[in-house]
């Protein structure tokens, strides 16, 4: 639902490169509006709501509407997704054809995503319960049985160790870094984008420095944070982040008051190779976009079905998940979908969190004043000022104190090595339903009306 995936076509570039194409366009408008106006006689604004043309100025041809009227089927890619095209998005659409709106939920293939990528794991889960969850990812459900099997749980533990070496030694091969096996690993991989929120977690990663600064007594685990993603290419703010996450690590890994307690580490070129190293040795999974502008994610489930924890909010199919695995197996915080629309409808004020919140301005203040860019004091304040001054749209300080205190119950549970290995059998016996082979024939028997064929396997003869 984001504004950069909606896109809006200028007429006149259509005009010059697709006139035939423009043509037709304008006689399905033609139609569908005439459609409208024998519904709602009388509602003129809806007809101006509706139009596939936007007039006024530059017109545009709404792609996104084209869509919707050309198509047979409508869906979204998570159940919250779904809900909001309905609600808020397409609302006029969904009044004219309710039968077209649909949900489909993402998944993963789990033969890329645990069998190739971490086959340690498939290993020792072929050996407890057989291969079938590898054509039947609901199959897992039969781990659980064995969540708390205290040997179980011990080959468990080790192959995340296994899968952490390989990571570790892959970072000091590439960036010269070390890192320490045993700690945390809190892991962000994704897309750089404000609404994905690293900002976020480069706030709590800034919050534990300073904890760490101002103590003698280290009582924090470990943590190694880790992050890795691209930019686009025009994405300023996108670009500067990831300025922002290699000046932070030059600070905290060289000071020895706090290097063997936090690492930040930002691994370059991410791609599926990379992703296959980084999920399987993951012990903390970030989903913590803005409630409401995730469609679906699917990086949540490849690191769940890897053993990660997840640490989200009430987004996407993160939402989903929790159905799937129970609130307690996992972490979540921060505001609802519906809350962030009350607070952008009725009034967000982000300097009553900065000014309430000491941590919180701390941080914010170390970033704005140059902190971690000495040589440029204002390098990061265009990040502050989309925060303090643009309205905070994301609002990042307004789910910054729950974020907090959700990580600090994180620290606690990560010490208790039981109970975290536990949560983590649950998470991979219960993501049966994000397997892409559920997806793809919800497509093809709901949308697609398309029959299963089997294949006959070929005879020794041929």
């Amino acid at each position: 639902l984001l504004p950069e995936a909606l896109e809006r076509w200028p007429v006149s570039l259509l005009e010059y490169v697709l006139p035939r194409h423009l043509q037709i366009i304008y006689e399905i408008n033609h139609r569908f509006l005439e459609k409208i106006k024998q519904k709602f006689p009388t509602d003129l604004d809806r007809l101006n709501r509706m139009s596939l043309i936007e007039e006024g100025g530059d017109k545009r041809v709404n792609m996104a509407y084209l869509s919707i009227v050309g198509s047979h089927s409508v869906n979204g890619v998570a159940q919250l997704h779904s809900t909001l095209v309905k609600t808020m998005m397409f609302k006029d659409f969904y009044e004219i054809y309710p039968e077209k709106f649909n949900n489909k939920t993402n998944g993963i293939s789990q033969r890329s995503w645990l069998k190739v990528c971490n086959p340690a794991l498939a290993e020792l889960i072929s050996d407890k319960i057989g291969n079938d969850w590898i054509i039947d990812l609901k199959k897992l459900k039969q781990l659980e049985k064995y969540a708390d099997d205290k040997t179980f749980q011990k080959k468990w533990q080790q192959v995340k160790l296994t899968n952490k070496v390989n990571l570790a030694n892959c970072i000091k091969q590439k960036l010269r870094i070390n890192i320490n096996i045993n700690s945390l690993f809190d892991c962000q991989t994704k897309r750089i984008h404000e609404y994905k929120r690293q900002l976020l977690n480069m706030f709590h990663v800034i919050t534990l420095y300073n904890k760490l600064k101002s103590s003698n007594n280290k009582k924090i685990n470990p943590r190694t944070v880790i992050f890795s993603g691209k930019a686009a290419p025009g994405y300023a703010a996108a670009k500067l982040f990831i300025k922002l996450v290699h000046s932070v690590a030059n600070v905290i890994n060289k000071d020895p008051d706090t290097n063997d307690f936090l690492k930040v580490i930002f691994i370059p070129n991410y791609s599926v190779s990379i992703a296959q190293k980084i999920i399987p040795a993951a012990d903390l999974s970030e989903q913590i976009s803005t409630a409401g502008m995730e469609a679906s994610g699917t990086g949540n489930m490849k690191y769940a079905l890897n053993g990660a924890l997840t640490i989200g909010t009430l987004d996407g199919s993160n939402i989903e998940i929790i159905e799937e695995v129970g609130e307690e197996n996992l972490f979540t915080f921060g505001l609802f979908a519906k809350d962030v629309l009350s607070m952008r409808q009725y009034g967000y004020n982000p300097w009553d969190y900065y000014s309430k919140n000491s941590d919180l301005k701390q941080v914010i203040d170390m970033i704005s004043d140059g902190y971690f860019s000495k040589n440029d004091k204002d390098l990061f304040k265009p990040l502050i000022n989309s925060l303090l001054y643009g309205g905070d749209y994301y609002m990042l300080l307004a789910d910054y104190e729950q974020y907090i205190e959700c990580h600090k119950r994180i620290s606690k549970i990560y010490k208790d090595k039981t109970k975290w290995t536990k949560m983590s059998i649950i998470n991979v016996a219960n993501m049966g339903k994000f397997s892409s082979d559920r997806t793809i024939s919800e497509y093809a028997q709901k949308i697609w009306c398309a029959s299963p064929v089997k294949i006959r396997k070929p005879s020794k003869k041929n």
